[in-house]
């Protein structure tokens, strides 16, 4: 038996994960400076958090794309996210007016994808390469 990853859900999952951990993260967390621990503005972790979505939504929107379906909405709807996401972590101040829209933009490219991708199992158009 052959082991597959789904990509749309892994994405799903990773964006809710990330909203979940922006939202609740500062109220459960707050304490962690009181033992030296500074996650809660710590950039770097962000960032890596926004990278780790990137991948695993590019992989999967791309596999969806090429393979599949050949709609762009969940293209442009995770392009969007992303962009949100990226303005959210070059201005702050901005978290949750931003967050949100974001994961909501991310959710609905891999919720389209996954279902774009169940609906036409498999497409042969001139760029398919197999």
């Amino acid at each position: 038996m052959k082991f597959r990853i789904n990509w749309d859900a892994l994405g799903i999952g990773a964006s809710l994960a990330c909203a979940i951990h922006c939202a609740l993260l500062p109220l459960v967390m707050s304490s962690l400076p009181l033992f030296g621990v500074n996650i809660i503005d710590n950039h770097y972790f962000e960032a890596g958090m926004v990278l780790l979505a990137l991948i695993v939504g590019v992989y999967s929107l791309y596999h969806g794309y090429r393979l599949h379906h050949h709609r762009q909405l969940p293209v442009i709807l995770f392009s969007v996210g992303m962009a949100l996401l990226i303005v959210r972590l070059l201005f702050a101040h901005h978290n949750h007016w931003l967050l949100i829209p974001s994961v909501g933009f991310i959710v609905a490219a891999h919720f389209l994808n996954f279902r774009y991708c169940r609906q036409h199992d498999h497409a042969h158009e001139e760029d398919c390469n197999h």
